[in-house]
């Protein structure tokens, strides 16, 4: 069987996620920083659909707690044959009013985790000349965006982390893209007002917001041997928003 370990599984993109690749036939790794309680629900969802699934904890900015993540990981299945980095915040204001502590926040949990969750899935990966890594990126990290200009540099690290990986790990066998989303209605668009969501869906050429299972089912089909001749690439799931 198949294993996949998802990071920021929990809800959002993350949840959407477990649910697509359980449905693909992975057992599936779900992991949490704070929300122990919808993990261990959406755990026991996917195990009635005749898939293995278990929750593991870790704050991804620290290595400490990623490598133990993985440990377990590993001890419960065995193996991880993708790793798709879901976890991430958000920061909207201007740069000049961020604080140090906030941009280290948003730098460790969006590219620094990433990174370390890449660097610890790639041990094993190496060895077995076999893996994916799906890295979700953001249309920011493309283009940017006022006001989210610390996110749209994270992003845009995942996204320079994810071409550069792809040609340091392709001769071992293993793949690595990204999805890129485009406006996702997730908890992440809690603090958006009705008048500036249809502002974002006029904006949009299919005049209509994403859903996180258009980005599950992204990944999934880059972790896929669908894609087998797919690595290095950005997928973007924007709606045509950035084109």
């Amino acid at each position: 069987m198949r294993t996949v370990l998802i990071t920021g599984a929990s809800r959002g993109i993350g949840a959407a996620c477990a649910r697509a690749f359980a449905k693909a036939g992975f057992d599936v790794a779900i992991h949490y920083c704070r929300s122990a309680e919808k993990a261990e629900a959406l755990a026991r969802e996917l195990s009635g659909c005749g898939v293995r699934a278990v929750t593991v904890q870790a704050d991804v900015s620290d290595s400490k707690q990623v490598k133990a993540m993985f440990d377990e990981v590993y001890g419960a299945f065995g193996h991880i044959d993708a790793l798709v980095n879901s976890a991430g915040v958000a920061h909207v204001g201007l740069l000049t009013d961020m604080t140090d502590d906030e941009w280290d926040r948003l730098i460790g949990a969006d590219l620094s985790g990433t990174f370390y969750c890449c660097r610890e899935a790639l041990r094993e990966m190496l060895r077995a000349h076999s893996g994916v890594i799906v890295n979700i990126a953001s249309m920011w990290g493309e283009v940017g965006a006022s006001c989210e200009a610390a996110y749209s540099a994270a992003k845009a690290g995942v996204i320079g982390l994810t071409k550069a990986l792809a040609k340091e790990v392709g001769p071992s066998g293993i793949r690595v893209n990204a999805v890129s989303p485009g406006v996702i209605m997730t908890d992440m668009m809690a603090g958006f007002t009705g008048e500036d969501l249809a502002a974002l869906r006029d904006e949009t050429p299919l005049n209509t917001l994403g859903a996180p299972e258009d980005i599950a089912d992204a990944a999934v089909f880059l972790a896929s041997d669908k894609a087998r001749f797919i690595t290095g690439q950005v997928l973007s799931v924007n709606g045509g928003f950035v084109i």
